[in-house]
């Protein structure tokens, strides 16, 4: 599909918009729910991002959002908590692989020159996630027989973060927040490590604000940052977050922020909004959602600011500040 290839060789700005308006061409006639959506807005066409019309993202929870009729190749859902959870039909796995592969390498590093630590129990434990699809594969890119995933057994991912420093190799830790401070309460020098925080408290503990959690997470673990995966079971692609709390956006993905009293228009950059995302490598399913988070944009970053009041709490990443 030449489409394809032409989301993942977006090199501008000017390439993006010229590929996001064949995407939604694609998807309006293909996506039998966003189609009927977007004639129930009747809008004219878009000749701009910033006119196509973004699904909210609770859809996914009470339809199912692809194009065509081809059966997935894998089926992902949200974590739930505090609700129904949502439902991800992928045509083809290799679009998401190939996705969160470059994302990865572009943003953390090239997972063979790293052993990765995976602290994602509930995940592991309710199944069907997509993080732990991801998580898994990088794991098994770094050929490491000290990477792996942990469940309750805190002691032994210390010792094999230890064991892992001996290697020469870059250390990252994945951890869903909660069980992330319940290793800090041990106290453990991670300091050379890379941690990476997602998928909130899970009703498990009190909901802290990001500078909170990497707070106590940085003061536990003796590290001087953490980073966050801003992700989620409906979309294809992730950012990761720097020092500052900034995210970054893979070329094929971009973050718009509309009014919240509007949600047809949008604020400028620096402002607060309701944050819309464009992920083309959604391409088979839909890639224009609105979610339910709070953000602001800041140059070529964004940042989360919380969320809506009268949304549920997502299961990918803890977004209450």
């Amino acid at each position: 599909m030449e489409l394809i290839n032409q989301i993942f060789d977006i090199q501008s700005d000017e390439e993006f918009e010229k590929v996001a308006l064949k995407v939604y061409a694609f998807q309006k006639e293909n996506c039998t729910i966003y189609s009927e959506y977007i004639q129930a807005l009747n809008k004219p066409e878009p000749t701009t991002i910033s006119e196509i019309p973004f699904l909210p993202i609770s859809f996914f929870k009470s339809h199912k959002v692809v194009c065509g009729d081809c059966k997935e190749q894998a089926l992902f859902k949200s974590s739930g908590t505090g609700g129904k959870r949502s439902h991800h039909y992928v045509q083809d796995t290799s679009l998401y692989e190939r996705s969160f592969n470059s994302i990865y390498d572009q943003q953390i590093g090239n997972p063979e020159n790293q052993v990765i630590l995976a602290l994602l129990p509930n995940y592991l434990e309710q199944g069907e996630s997509s993080l732990v699809y991801m998580v898994d594969h990088l794991i098994k890119r770094t050929k490491s027989a000290l990477s792996g995933f942990y469940l309750s057994n805190l002691e032994e991912l210390i010792q094999q973060y230890k064991s892992a420093l001996t290697t020469g190799k870059q250390v990252v830790l994945f951890g869903v927040s909660y069980a992330l401070l319940d290793l800090a309460e041990l106290n453990p020098d991670l300091s050379k490590a890379i941690i990476i925080e997602t998928g909130g408290m899970k009703g498990r503990r009190k909901e802290l604000t990001k500078l909170e959690l990497h707070s106590e997470l940085e003061k536990g673990f003796n590290c001087d940052s953490i980073s966050s995966e801003y992700g989620m079971t409906e979309l294809l692609s992730q950012s990761y977050s720097n020092a500052a709390g900034l995210f970054d956006q893979p070329a094929w993905m971009k973050i718009l922020t509309r009014d919240v009293n509007d949600p047809l228009s949008y604020v400028r950059n620096g402002k607060t909004g309701g944050i819309s995302i464009i992920d083309l490598a959604n391409v088979n399913s839909c890639s224009f959602i609105a979610t339910q988070d709070l953000g602001k944009i800041t140059g070529n970053q964004f940042e989360i600011l919380g969320r809506f009041d009268n949304s549920d709490i997502r299961g990918c990443n803890l977004l209450v500040d």
